[in-house]
């Protein structure tokens, strides 16, 4: 189907394949709500593209009218960035289609697809590549802000994995950039950190990784986590590739452990050392397939909810740094008190040489409606599916004029890169 769109500035029409959506037409709402409940941005356009022809005719339009670009994968970023106040969102989730290739490990992805589409593509076949831990997440959000991912450690970060890419420029142009064609390009897209480009397809080198994984986690209360975490740390120097330590701190409890991707018998090995680390007041240990692994924080990791988050890589982690993480008051309300993820990431990649130890850290605060409800986004703000928030408290689901502090350039059209400590 071919939709014609008629802007209010111009007596130029444009055709595209896809659906093409303005304030107040069906879908529009539902079209620019993103990941993070707290964005609320309207742009002027929305092109649900469902071609890279599309795409070109949707860069080439922004351009004759001077409106800012965003473009929407899985529409995870933290800011927002896909959605463009009073600009042009290029909406590619049509675009979805993943194929592997078992015989040369290469898999071949749309920009639209999610991380779960990658996944269960390469699984059949005890393949996969670093691809983030939440499978609604975009790979290309992802992929270009870096992405870890639990084979990072093995196989590096997935920009690390990707071989080629195909790419509508800032001109409205298509290329091909890999290490033998338009090289600067392609280093700027693995991890530049600027917006070069829109990705409509990457390549990705597969790894045979096997279909079954552990997760082995240790519960720790406030009064015993410092020293606990100082053994997770020392733990992490030492760990095998195949396991990730990983730490939540939350509320007035601390849980560490390690996710294994492997012979779940191997990372089993590795338990008696996790076990030294301190008296925990409980203990989860569980067998789960690859794909069972990448879905497991889908629901903590919802659409809708309201999210702040900083993220930040630290060389190490130092006493004074644990000491202040696990210093908490135990009387403040776990929802009033942001959660902190650690994940140990050394990894060996392309970017980092030699090898360098890596402590990503994330601390987030969710909030939900009052009483668990998810709002719906209206034209005029956001609306309750029922319940009363207290009427000394603002409402978490009100009209909100929140508004991105960092704006993706006004031609150049990459999905903009993320920091990807959780992607």
């Amino acid at each position: 189907m071919t939709t014609t769109a008629q802007s209010p500035t111009t007596a130029h029409r444009l055709h595209f394949d896809g659906q093409v959506l303005t304030p107040g037409t069906r879908g529009y709402d539902s079209a620019r709500s993103v990941w993070n409940g707290m964005i609320d941005h309207r742009p002027k356009l929305i092109v649900r593209c469902t071609s890279v022809g599309d795409v070109v005719t949707a860069v080439r339009a922004a351009r004759e009218r001077d409106l800012e670009i965003g473009v929407r994968c899985g529409g995870h970023n933290i800011a927002g960035l896909a959605v463009p106040d009073g600009g042009l969102m290029i909406d590619l989730t049509t675009m979805s289609r993943v194929t592997v290739d078992p015989v040369t490990r290469r898999a071949r992805v749309q920009g639209g697809a999610l991380l779960g589409a990658l996944d269960r593509a390469t699984q059949p076949f005890g393949l996969a590549t670093t691809a983030g831990n939440v499978s609604h997440t975009g790979v290309g959000g992802l992929t270009l802000g870096g992405g870890m991912g639990w084979l990072a450690r093995q196989h590096g970060l997935t920009c690390d994995n990707v071989v080629s890419c195909i790419v509508v420029t800032a001109n409205g142009d298509v290329v091909r950039a890999s290490a033998d064609e338009h090289p600067d390009l392609f280093w700027g897209l693995r991890g530049g950190g600027g917006n070069f480009g829109i990705v409509v397809e990457f390549e990705f080198r597969l790894h045979p990784v096997g279909t079954r994984t552990m997760v082995a986690e240790l519960t720790f209360p406030l009064d015993r986590a410092a020293a606990a975490l100082r053994g997770w740390r020392d733990l992490a120097e030492e760990a095998p590739r195949q396991a990730t330590l990983t730490a939540d701190i939350s509320g007035d409890a601390v849980t560490l452990g390690y996710v294994w991707v492997g012979d779940p018998e191997a990372g089993r090995a590795m338990l008696p050392a996790l076990r030294s680390i301190g008296m925990p007041s409980g203990e989860v240990v569980r067998e789960l397939s690859y794909l069972e692994l990448q879905i497991r924080d889908d629901s903590v990791e919802g659409h809708a909810q309201r999210r702040y988050w900083k993220g930040h890589y630290l060389p190490g982690l130092s006493d004074d740094a644990i000491g202040t993480l696990v210093d908490r008051d135990r009387r403040t309300p776990p929802c009033r008190t942001p959660a902190s993820r650690l994940t140990a990431a050394q990894s060996r990649t392309s970017t980092m040489t030699p090898p360098r130890s890596a402590i990503a850290a994330r601390a987030s605060s969710t909030w939900q409606p009052w009483g668990g409800a998810i709002p719906a986004r209206t034209a005029s703000g956001w609306e309750p599916h029922g319940g009363q928030p207290p009427s000394s408290n603002r409402s978490p689901w009100a009209p909100t004029s929140t508004r991105s502090a960092t704006k993706a350039p006004r031609v150049s059209a990459a999905p903009t890169p993320r920091p990807s400590a959780r992607a």
